[in-house]
């Protein structure tokens, strides 16, 4: 062939390609997408320094944990078996209408992150315990393509937005790993549970028990196999600063985390909007052994999740690579760094040092904000968090 009609087949070809590519790109594999920039967190407290000694490091990082220990809570279950299955995320609305939540006492991980418009929600983790039922249960965001790949859970949600929704497709999450309405189940994996004065969409609650049976039809019920593992100790790193309270402010009056030390218990007692939270379920306080606050890369993407107010667009929460962290545990606040270096891997904690930074055993609540957040200490072990959304 001539040069000439070398080149012309050359641009035919090109012009074809660009013609036949579809509008949304494959996604590449969520860890890569966005590098995190890597910023100094000077918004960040700085306690008392948090460096454990070389000697107990290695007592702060048991790997593997005994069979009937859940890697999640490193505390004993009652029913070993419950490891040998796939673990549960369970997508929880926090609007101000479905309180009080049932279910959330009895997760090992509660993530909450903003959606939109300053509001937050939930994604609960079950593995060594499941309650009667969980929800209300609400609509998936992006980040629920990240917690499901972290902890090789299945992600139970009602709805998401056409491009949240397009991303799943896209995911290595789908089909198995996603159980919802949209997908086609239905009664008994999800049920209606009216109350007065609820809005409909706030009404659907999910059966733990009934997932996991989904889940075995699938094919996909596994004891996971973690890459890595988090650190927990009874005993508390040396330093810290001593902490009783603090607020995270991600909505005033609506939205707010607020978290008290109770030295009986040695727990963290959680209210919201300055109402103590409980569980439905058992009407007890919401409460939690350790309390995480992950400093992470917050995008606004032009994925629109609504139409109020003029719009809201969904955002992508940045949880890979590394980034600060804040772990409340025991009355103390310590400053560390989180990393998640691989899709699969979940969220692991280390102080300034590089060693494991040790949670206390029992569940946990993570709080994810923005690497913007300012921090204004309120009394003389009390502070608030403010994010950006």
């Amino acid at each position: 062939m001539h040069k000439k009609g070398l080149l012309l087949w050359l641009i035919i070809l090109g012009m074809l390609a660009a013609g036949c590519s579809s509008g949304t790109p494959a996604p590449t594999p969520t860890p890569t997408r966005t590098p995190v920039p890597q910023v100094e967190p000077t918004a960040i407290p700085t306690p008392t320094a948090t460096s454990t000694p070389e000697t107990t490091a290695s007592a702060f990082e048991v790997t593997p944990f005994p069979p009937d220990v859940d890697p999640l809570t490193g505390l004993k279950v009652e029913e070993p078996d419950n490891l040998n299955h796939t673990p549960l995320a369970i997508k929880v609305s926090n609007s101000p209408q479905v309180r009080p939540q049932s279910g959330l006492n009895e997760a090992d991980l509660v993530f909450e992150h903003y959606a939109e418009g300053g509001i937050t929600r939930f994604t609960a983790l079950f593995y060594g315990h499941y309650p009667q039922r969980v929800g209300s249960v609400r609509s998936a965001r992006l980040i629920d393509l990240e917690i499901p790949a972290m902890y090789q859970a299945a992600l139970a949600f009602s709805g998401a937005s056409a491009g949240v929704k397009e991303r799943m497709r896209n995911s290595d999450l789908f089909p198995d790993y996603l159980i919802a309405p949209d997908f086609g189940v239905g009664e008994p994996y999800f049920y209606r549970v009216p109350r007065e004065g609820l809005a409909f969409e706030h009404t659907l609650f999910a059966d733990p028990m009934a997932l996991r049976e989904l889940v075995a039809q699938r094919g996909i019920d596994r004891r996971p196999d973690y890459p890595k593992l988090m650190a927990f100790s009874e005993q508390p790193p040396e330093g810290g600063e001593p902490v009783s309270a603090f607020e995270i402010n991600y909505l005033t009056g609506i939205c707010t985390a607020e978290w008290s030390y109770d030295e009986t218990s040695g727990r963290w007692l959680r209210s919201t909007a300055g109402e103590p939270q409980v569980d439905y379920l058992t009407n007890e306080r919401i409460s939690a052994a350790n309390v995480v606050m992950v400093y992470a890369n917050h995008v606004e993407t032009d994925i629109l999740e609504d139409t109020y107010g003029g719009g809201h667009y969904s955002i992508e929460i940045q949880v890979w690579g590394s980034g600060p962290v804040l772990i409340f545990r025991d009355g103390k606040m310590y400053n560390g760094i989180w990393k998640r270096e691989e899709r699969h891997q979940m969220l692991t904690f280390y102080d300034g040092t590089g060693a494991p930074l040790p949670l206390k055993p029992g569940n946990s609540w993570i709080q994810l904000v923005p690497l913007g957040t300012a921090a204004t200490k309120t009394g003389e072990t009390s502070y608030r968090f403010d994010p950006t959304p």
